[in-house]
């Protein structure tokens, strides 16, 4: 058991490393709950990967219409299109050639933790590593805190028996806005920072492509999400947290 703050600092603090001390043999599988997280999470591995010629595919768990639900302009398929499309263009600015992204579309803020369509959900992960041969599974932090983040982590992680030899790895997201004295039952977090500093500027491109996401596309909801300041400076540094998880 520690705390949400220590766990972090300890994260933090874990050893800054190269993609070679992550790499594994095979291909590398990105599984995301939203458009956007690829890039805040984890964009700066992808490029990395690329760079190797390492095959990459990514999967995005929900549609991400909940970002803006008074829109009138943007109606629910209009706001999964955009996104869409924000999310392709930010992983061909991380390098990647179109066709790699996989959207199960699932609820936004409704991603289930358990159920039928939760196990569909996990055999089209499943499908996705095979088909690239993955040797290397990436998602979100599953204490990350928002539902969709945790039902993400659930999903990778059920997939893996059937990626035997793979890798399982998971990014913080949220995890800078938990209240630092709340506990978790955690061991202290193994895993790195991985150097990212070859493809900062990628993946601050990749960030900004999802233009929805930062108040410039959808003017017709007062309500609607905008990625806070703090949130993108936050993830304006050379290095990404890569956990280490027990698959």
């Amino acid at each position: 058991m520690t705390t949400a703050g220590a766990f972090l600092a300890a994260a933090e603090a874990l050893p800054l490393a190269g993609f070679e001390a992550v790499d594994r043999p095979g291909g590398l599988l990105v599984v995301v709950p939203h458009p956007d997280d690829e890039s805040l999470g984890c964009g700066g591995l992808i490029a990395a990967a690329v760079a190797r010629g390492k095959r990459v595919g990514v999967v995005m768990v929900s549609d991400g219409v909940a970002s803006h639900n008074n829109s009138r302009r943007f109606p629910p398929d209009a706001r999964r299109a955009l996104r869409r499309a924000e999310a392709e263009t930010a992983l061909g600015l991380l390098g990647l050639p179109p066709g790699v992204l996989l959207c199960l579309d699932l609820p936004d803020a409704a991603v289930p933790s358990g159920g039928p369509v939760f196990d569909a959900a996990v055999a089209a992960i499943v499908q996705a590593g095979r088909d690239i041969d993955a040797g290397l599974v990436v998602t979100t932090w599953g204490h990350d805190p928002h539902c969709d983040h945790q039902a993400s982590f659930r999903m990778a992680r059920a997939a893996m028996p059937g990626l035997p030899g793979a890798a399982l790895f998971s990014v913080p997201v949220w995890a800078h806005t938990l209240p630092p004295g709340m506990a978790l039952p955690l061991d202290p977090p193994r895993g790195l920072r991985l150097d990212i500093a070859p493809w900062a500027g990628a993946k601050h491109a990749a960030v900004r492509a999802h233009r929805s996401q930062l108040g410039q596309v959808i003017d017709d909801d007062p309500e609607g999400f905008v990625l806070p300041e703090a949130m993108l400076a936050h993830f304006d540094r050379p290095f990404e947290i890569l956990l280490e998880e027990a698959a």
